[in-house]
């Protein structure tokens, strides 16, 4: 019984002591809220005013995150597009020389022959002052031009030394665009309407469209040996080494079509 009545006390002065410790906190605020009336209103109006403030950067920034969000699919889609373009790029970069030739042929169109221009720095790949030849038979595709598929640096490097011999970039990659050249003349007889032609070509091109009809040469571009008359490339020891790195290098193709030697473009 007396253990209990001792229990309860204790209780009792733990309640009194809380009672006057909360007493005390209150008169301490009573005491600041009476010390300084006038500025206190006006501290807690500049107080809000920031508050509020800060509300509205705060939503300002949760508004741009919302967008930026929003646009990160789009750059990925943006991203994902310029890879796939770079790469595209670097393929193609890889049948384009450092210094691709600038002198290229005029084709005469009255007599199929070559010839070279008279101002050759004005003359450039994006200024050819003839058309664009029509496409070889069996071809569906409509127009296109010969094949222009230019060695690198690393594929002429790659050859035996005595493959390569004294064979430069410059000399191999202008040799392909005078092919080109021959290639575009052929094709231009082939599918020109016979009564576009003269007496001086329609042998010519009557023969050449027996040659794009057979199996081996059928809707391709080609050339024969003898139309090789330069300028960069001409059928010497140093042409016929071309032809040997060309072949090698899956380049051009050759058959034989009666008498003919032909050589055909091969494309990437």
């Amino acid at each position: 019984m007396e253990g209990k009545i001792d229990g309860a006390g204790a209780s009792l002065d733990t309640l009194m002591a809380s009672f006057n410790t909360r007493i005390s906190e209150l008169q301490q605020l009573v005491i600041a809220r009476n010390m300084y009336p006038t500025s206190s209103i006006s501290d807690l109006s500049a107080i809000d005013s920031s508050v509020k403030a800060m509300e509205v950067q705060v939503q300002q920034i949760k508004n741009r995150l919302r967008e930026e969000k929003e646009a990160i699919p789009k750059a990925k889609k943006l991203i994902e597009a310029s890879l796939q373009q770079q790469r595209k790029l670097q393929r193609m970069s890889a049948y384009v020389p450092p210094n691709p030739p600038e002198r290229i042929l005029t084709i005469n169109q009255e007599t199929g022959t070559l010839m070279l221009p008279e101002n050759k720095q004005d003359i450039s790949f994006s200024s050819r002052n003839y058309e664009e030849p029509a496409a070889l038979p069996k071809e569906k595709k409509g127009r296109c031009m010969p094949p222009l598929w230019y060695i690198t640096a690393d594929e002429l490097n790659s050859l035996s030394s005595y493959m390569k011999g004294r064979l430069t970039l410059e000399k191999v990659n202008a040799a392909i665009s005078d092919m080109a050249t021959y290639a575009e003349a052929n094709a231009k007889l082939v599918t020109a309407p016979r009564k576009k032609l003269t007496e001086a070509t329609m042998d010519r091109a009557m023969e050449l469209r027996d040659i794009a009809g057979t199996d081996a040469v059928k809707g391709k571009h080609f050339f024969l040996e003898t139309d090789i008359k330069g300028p960069s490339f001409k059928l010497d020891n140093t042409g016929k080494a071309i032809l040997t790195v060309l072949r090698h290098l899956g380049r051009i193709t050759e058959s034989r079509v009666g008498h003919h030697r032909v050589i055909v473009l091969l494309k990437p």
